[in-house]
């Protein structure tokens, strides 16, 4: 059945609220929506590329900037909302859906750039474009628009002044061009109580940049910028009435190891271990076993955090980095009792940094993450660690490992903080875990 003119009008505001049709409605053929998590983004997308879709035989595009999160985000419920208009079964190898319009909507990764090559397209979507590096359009899918005289909305978060910030600005002058920057609540699917919630779990600058659209500092070049010595440095003392955090970053030279504790919502390090160079998880546990012993406590209760990668990895020939450790605890009945607190995936950087620097200092200026001056490396990854460049010389969205000393012993800290204070999960009314 193909798709009448009643049907697309009831598309085409389907869940879009004020801002977003402001959006929708503007005529610029290349359009970039700068806007705060959870402002409705996809749906925007969706829409979009369903109105694309009415006109015949068209090519349209969503680009996210991996595969696997174009397909996550959008895939079932693309499928959902074309069902009726399906010529054939929807192509889950090449996530493609095919029209009664002869139109086809292709999801696609802008980390695979040869499946993003030597198509002409009608539209495209690339959404989180801050993400990707910006040959993703420039050299790629800017000349597939060209026989066509396609079109292209860009979405996505700020990440700093970047390659992002750039084309904003860009869009702001040029003659077909069209610039829109929203915050989350003008997005209108998060309550005003819900932001104040996430704002406790945020640093000043990374709510502003998540939550209000803006192009912060926190996207610069120094990633734990919310370190402040004078605040997050102090002695500490270890608590025997209290578990003990050991978190772990499996590295051969350095391994890199925390102790910590928990009081309440705050975060002390207490110590740390490091080991260089050809270090090994054996090592790692004899060393563990000294420092603790070292506390002159009788019993300790160890909460284990870590590197996922220890489910692959092996720093011994015999068998996993966390089997090893698992063993190392058969060995001390008496001496400690223990739980695992590992996942089968680290957390995406980003998300890592931000729960960091939202316990070094949050939007209320409360500072819940203490370190003992003994923590030297730890300290120093602190103050010195920065995001990788790309060829412009502006941040991504990696860390800058250039530097082999560095990144370690605050990855071990990241693991842990991440899981144990995970970014507020409950806004926006499809959230699933990260904030999107």
């Amino acid at each position: 059945m193909r798709t009448t003119d009643s049907q697309v009008s009831q598309t085409r505001n389907l869940g879009l609220r004020p801002n977003q049709l402001s959006v929708y409605h503007n005529p610029a053929r290349f359009r970039v929506v700068v806007a705060g998590r959870r402002f409705g983004k996809t749906q925007l997308a969706l829409i979009e590329m369903l109105r694309a879709a009415t006109r015949p035989k068209s090519r349209i595009w969503y680009v996210g900037p991996s595969y696997d999160q174009s397909k996550r985000i959008l895939w079932d419920r693309l499928k959902a909302i074309t069902r009726p208009h399906w010529v054939s079964r929807a192509s889950e190898t090449e996530l493609t859906v095919r029209l009664d319009t002869g139109s086809t909507i292709s999801l696609r990764g802008a980390d695979r750039p040869d499946s993003i090559r030597g198509n002409g397209l009608d539209f495209v979507v690339l959404d989180e474009f801050a993400s990707m590096q910006p040959e993703a359009w420039t050299k790629v899918l800017r000349p597939a628009l060209t026989d066509r005289q396609g079109r292209a909305l860009f979405l996505g978060t700020p990440q700093g002044s970047n390659h992002f910030y750039d084309l904003y600005k860009k869009a702001q002058s040029h003659a077909d061009w069209a610039a829109f920057q929203f915050t989350t609540s003008q997005g209108g699917n998060v309550p005003p109580d819900e932001l104040a919630s996430a704002a406790l779990d945020l640093d000043p600058e990374s709510y502003r940049q998540e939550f209000e659209a803006a192009f912060t500092a926190a996207g610069l070049n120094r990633v734990y910028y919310a370190f402040d010595p004078a605040r997050n440095v102090q002695s500490t003392e270890f608590d025997p009435h209290i578990p003990l955090v050991w978190s772990i970053d499996f590295n051969v030279n350095p391994m890199c190891m925390l102790l910590m504790q928990r009081s309440a919502d705050s975060v002390y390090a207490l110590d740390e271990i490091i080991i260089k160079p050809d270090a090994n998880t054996e090592m790692a546990c004899l060393a563990f076993h000294q420092r603790t012993r070292a506390l002159n406590a009788n019993h300790i209760h160890i909460e284990i955090y870590g590197d996922a990668s220890g489910n692959q990895r092996r720093t011994s020939a015999a068998t996993t980095d966390w089997t090893l450790i698992r063993q190392f605890f058969t060995q001390w009945p008496n001496l400690y009792s223990h739980s695992f607190h590992t996942s089968a995936s680290n957390p995406a950087i980003r998300d890592r940094v931000n729960c960091v620097n939202s316990r070094l200092r949050n939007v209320a200026g409360d500072v819940r993450l203490f370190i003992d001056p003994r923590c030297r490396e730890l300290i120093l990854d602190l103050e010195q660690v920065i995001w990788a460049l790309d060829s412009s010389g502006r941040p991504t969205s990696d860390v800058d490992k250039s530097d082999r000393a560095r990144t370690h012993s605050s990855d071990a800290l990241g693991y842990y903080v991440a899981q144990a204070f995970p970014l507020r999960r409950s806004v926006g009314p499809n959230a699933s875990g990260r904030i999107m």
